[in-house]
């Protein structure tokens, strides 16, 4: 179980970065947290699709889509290819669509929103750079933990 992240600000409240309340939860796991891995893309979920294709081990896959709300980055075939590849959940600096389906998989999922289009399918983007969006910079290997209450990120895993 994730600890809380109201928690976890009360106790390292220094250490942590805390988000911007811009997102939406989706899945039905309300908190997760894990080690970050990361892509950045605009419009395009090849990468998306090839990082959730790989094992999981309980990360977290950060995607910073450009806080594009034109296209999803993420819908219920790779929410599903998540789960079963052991993600623990997804944060989505852009939009998802399929929600009725994502919501009811063992997957967190937080995005600005949703949107029936889907990307462009042309590879373009990179993996495991920082990324920057809603008052964080997420590195590769960070931490990050979110609930029904926020999202926040440390260096390391931290307990309440």
């Amino acid at each position: 179980m994730s600890p809380a992240t109201t928690d976890l600000c009360d106790a390292h409240g220094d250490r942590l970065q805390v988000a911007e309340p811009v997102f939406r939860a989706f899945g039905a796991r309300t908190a997760f947290a894990g080690t970050v891995a990361t892509v950045k893309v605009f419009e395009d979920n090849v990468l998306v699709r090839e990082t959730l294709e790989q094992p999981g081990e309980d990360r977290v896959l950060v995607v910073d889509g450009g806080g594009s709300t034109r296209c999803a980055l993420l819908g219920d075939r790779l929410a599903a290819k998540a789960v079963e590849n052991g993600w623990s959940g997804v944060v989505v600096y852009g939009c998802i669509r399929d929600s009725a389906e994502i919501d009811s998989l063992d997957l967190g999922v937080r995005a600005l929103n949703v949107h029936p289009r889907k990307s462009v399918k042309r590879g373009e983007g990179q993996r495991d750079i920082p990324v920057r969006f809603a008052g964080l910079e997420i590195r590769p290997g960070a931490w990050l933990c979110a609930d029904a209450d926020g999202i926040v990120v440390g260096d390391q895993a931290l307990s309440a």
